[in-house]
């Protein structure tokens, strides 16, 4: 599913455009969620995932989001980034609403972790997730 925006962007969520090099360099070197994840953990993500969405511009790709889902009840957003000097401009914004809205898993239930975009999130219609959602961590 390929979808135009104006300026010339395009989203797409064609997972064989993915610039896996780019998307393994701006993770691993610049969001905090993925520092120094490995390629191959990057590549498998990749190839495992439910849904990838890509951001174009001018052939190159600038932004990226990945899906996790169980196709019935549930998908997770995650990875979702547009590279600095695009931001601004309602792409990462658009990058969500493609990804949770305009998909195979439009029904389902999302959910998401941040640290430290929520207001951007809610913007996006996420909100606190209800009194019975709970998550568990290894600890240490």
């Amino acid at each position: 599913m390929r979808k135009e925006l104006p300026g010339g962007f395009e989203l797409d969520d064609d997972v064989d455009r993915i610039d896996v090099a780019e998307v393994h360099r701006f993770l691993s070197t610049e969001a905090y969620w993925a520092l120094d994840r490995s390629l191959e953990k990057q590549e498998r993500l990749i190839r495992k995932a439910a849904r990838i969405v890509g951001l174009y511009h001018g052939g190159c790709q600038i932004g990226f989001a990945r899906v996790e889902s169980d196709a019935d009840i549930f998908a997770y957003l995650t990875d979702v980034y547009v590279l600095p000097e695009y931001r601004g401009r309602g792409l990462g914004a658009a990058i969500v609403r493609f990804s949770v809205e305009k998909g195979p898993f439009a029904d389902l239930i999302w959910v998401l972790h941040t640290l430290d975009a929520q207001s951007f999130y809610e913007k996006c219609g996420f909100g606190t997730p209800s009194p019975r959602t709970m998550e568990w961590r290894k600890p240490g």
